[in-house]
This record gives structure tokens, sequence and C-alpha cells, in this order.
């Protein structure tokens, strides 16, 4: 018996149509989702080390300022009050991290400490800076850290 492509097919036998089996289907979709569960966690740590290059920089900005300001004044604190300067915290905005300024470990305002603490996507990511520079990572994806004296970003280690 012929079909209409003409070929001989033998009697009862079904017909096989282009397209692709459940089988192959099956094993297409198994390759994505291994690729897919390597790939979306790399991703992420890719996204986030760029968010929190956001707040290093506002960090870095920060010390520039307070450091004009202690040229200006001779000191640290605020003018008006005795806090860090407020027209220079003001300008500390950001969408992925909050900031704090204090006195500084010699408990006067003749130095400062600048800490900047994740929100949102960076929840877990605490990080600080002080007047002589001194970078610390006080908490990296969630785990205290008493020994980073950087701004870690990769991994828990400078």
């Amino acid at each position: 018996m012929t079909t209409s492509r003409g070929t001989l097919q033998r009697p009862g036998s079904p017909s096989r149509t282009d397209g692709f089996t459940l089988i192959e289907v099956m094993v297409v979709v198994a390759i994505v989702a291994i690729l897919a569960s390597v790939a979306l966690p790399s991703y992420q740590a890719y996204i986030r080390r760029g968010q929190l290059q956001e707040g290093f920089s506002q960090m870095s900005g920060f010390q520039l300022r307070m450091e004009q300001h202690y040229q200006d004044n001779r000191s640290y604190k605020d003018t008006a009050a005795d806090t860090c300067p407020a027209t220079l915290t003001a300008g500390l905005t950001s969408k992925y991290f909050t900031f704090a300024c204090a006195k500084g470990s010699t408990g006067d305002w003749q130095s400062y400490t600048l800490t900047a603490t994740g929100k949102g996507s960076t929840l877990g990511y605490d990080y600080g800076i002080d007047q002589a520079n001194a970078r610390k990572t006080t908490k990296f994806a969630g785990t205290a850290q008493t020994t980073l004296n950087c701004w870690a970003e990769r991994s828990a280690a400078c």
C-alpha cells in the first residue's frame, strides 16, 4: 500500500508524522533546567556585586566630603549640632543601603565611622569606613565578620 508520499507502508502500522518524541522533549527540558540551575545563582551574584558598588561609591564620596569639612572646621562634627554634618549625610541616598555616621573610636569628633547597612536585595551586607580609610566588612551574606579589613565583594575574604 502506498501513501500520499509514494512510500510503502505496512498495513495496520501507524503513520509517523514529523516532530519530536516525548523523550526528546524531556531530554531538552532536563538540559535547560540543569543549565539554569547553574547560571541563575551566578547571575544573581553578578547583579549583587553591582549593587554593592553603589554603597562603596557613596561611602567613598562621603569620606572625601568629610575630609573637606575637616579642613574647613578642624573637626568632623556638624558646626550646629553634636552629629555628623547634616548637609553631608543628607546626600547619602541609596536604593540598596542605609547609612549612619557616628563619632569614631576616640569618642570625640576628631574621628568618625560611617556604616552602610544593606536593605532589600543587599540585606545581610554591612560595611564601614572611618577617617583613616580603614574599610571593614561587618556582615557578608548574612554572616557576621570580625576580621575583614576590606570591603568584601565576591566572598567573605579579602
